[in-house]
């Protein structure tokens, strides 16, 4: 992608991710209003978890695969929330002493440091009951049977056969030297899965039949891996305040990346490979995908 190229399909990422990142942290003002008896504090921790900071990257995944299918905004918002739920209590949970035991996140103090461990816990548990506690309300869709297939496919996307069984996997690397095809099914799982679950919610919602969402099952597994090898070159080259958070723990910790494998030039290919094969995918669609393409090329352009 040539630089004027680059810079526009940044420029119209950047500009619906605004829009749905304020709609979201609007969402979780309205759900997460802190009530006026001893639950105050798990409220509180919570909102610090959720509300401010983050890409909302897979919020516009949801919005811009929901405008292949001509979906209410409404609709797509609503599932993007119950993802930014599960993503968000992931990262609580990851951040505590006996994960990854991270002091910062999206810039601020991570939950169990604002607030203590016991409290941290109980919020990302309570961010994971309320993703689907807002899938199965007829405000996300009218049909009960869409419903439940989105509750079982974020379920899965989020359990042990997803993002759940890759943290594992990650928590293993730290013990054990991984190939480049055990790497590549950790993060498969580790940041695949959810990101697959985005693209294939609004295929759901759409009532469109499995066996038409193979291009979209391969956008998102392109895009999935392509946002990971990004991530391990922002680990090596990146700068901790654009992305505050600490950067370089997976060196420290002994953990194979791409990155370790490759080597920083043949991953930045890799990821770039990844991109033209995702966009690839999407062939059989129009302008009304270009929202797709651009995230494709903004998920190894970014900054943080």
């Amino acid at each position: 992608m040539v630089g004027g190229e680059a810079a526009s399909a940044g420029a119209l990422v950047k500009a619906r991710a605004a829009d749905v990142a304020a709609a979201i942290d609007s969402a979780f003002d309205h759900l997460l209003s802190v009530p006026d008896d001893p639950r105050a504090r798990l409220y509180e921790a919570m909102r610090h978890a959720a509300i401010g900071g983050g890409k909302r990257l897979r919020p516009l995944l949801v919005q811009a695969t929901s405008d292949l299918f001509h979906l209410s905004r409404e609709s797509a918002l609503r599932v993007g929330l119950a993802i930014e739920c599960i993503h968000v209590y992931s990262l609580v949970h990851d951040d505590l002493p006996a994960m990854d035991d991270d002091d910062m996140r999206r810039g601020k103090p991570t939950v169990h440091k604002a607030f203590d461990e016991a409290t941290a816990i109980l919020a990302g548990d309570c961010l994971h009951d309320l993703a689907f506690q807002i899938l199965s309300d007829e405000d996300t869709h009218p049909d009960p049977f869409v419903r439940i297939e989105l509750v079982r496919a974020l379920a899965l996307a989020s359990g042990p056969a997803g993002m759940a069984g890759g943290q594992m996997m990650d928590l293993e690397a730290e013990h054990a030297r991984f190939d480049l095809a055990t790497v590549t099914r950790l993060q498969n799982l580790k940041t695949g899965a959810l990101i697959a679950f985005c693209v294939d919610a609004a295929a759901i919602m759409a009532r469109i039949p499995e066996d038409a969402r193979k291009g979209l099952h391969g956008y998102a597994r392109d895009i999935g891996l392509a946002f990971q090898i990004a991530d391990d070159l922002l680990d090596v080259e990146g700068d901790a305040a654009l992305a505050g958070k600490a950067l370089g723990k997976d060196a420290a910790a002994g953990k194979e990346t791409f990155v370790s494998l490759l080597g920083v030039d043949r991953a930045r290919a890799q990821a770039h490979m990844l991109v033209d094969q995702a966009k690839a995918h999407l062939h059989g669609y129009g302008v009304e995908a270009d929202l797709l393409r651009a995230i494709a090329d903004y998920i190894v352009e970014r900054d943080r």
